[in-house]
């Protein structure tokens, strides 16, 4: 009978992690790859936000380029995974956090998504207010899905790079 309690356990905690951000879904290496070689090379000077880390796919590719990164991510057993996945990478931090009540590190230059439909333009909202809070442009990349009523200043295969940039005005 435990059994049934820990699939209820995880039916729980993933059904309230899509109700309140999107569900999991890897991120394919050779993209990530592409995306930080064409897209946003990365290197020392970055740090990285990545939201809904989840297994810490992008963590690990941004660190492997000597860039800095935090992941948040609500989902507790991918947080875990992540960690696990994670624990030899320098640079690398993953937090159990709901990003939308998060604040960015002051030294973020770029942050990464793989949104859905629904959240994207609130989740280029929210980096553009915290581009307003840090007092500097960020570097915003999407997979999969652009962001209406922006142009991207640059596109990768699925991969959406935009410069967010404090001044600029809300899209209502």
């Amino acid at each position: 009978m435990w059994w049934l309690w820990l699939l209820a356990a995880i039916v729980l905690i993933f059904g309230f992690v899509v109700f309140r951000g999107a569900p999991y879904v890897p991120t394919r290496k050779r993209d990530i790859i592409l995306a930080f070689d064409e897209l946003y090379p990365l290197d020392v000077h970055d740090l990285l936000v990545d939201i809904g880390s989840g297994d810490g796919v992008i963590l690990r590719e941004a660190s492997r380029r000597n860039a800095r990164a935090v992941g948040y991510e609500l989902n507790p057993l991918l947080v875990g995974l992540s960690w696990l996945l994670c624990r030899r990478y320098q640079g690398v931090r993953i937090e159990l956090a709901d990003f939308w009540k998060a604040q960015f590190p002051d030294e973020t230059t770029v942050v990464y998504t793989f949104g859905d439909s629904r959240d994207i333009t609130k989740m280029a909202e929210k980096t553009l207010d915290e581009a307003r809070r840090l007092n500097k442009s960020l570097m915003f990349i999407s997979y999969g899905f652009l962001v209406p009523g922006r142009s991207p200043i640059k596109t990768v295969g699925a991969h959406y790079l935009y410069r967010l940039d404090p001044l600029q005005a809300s899209e209502a």
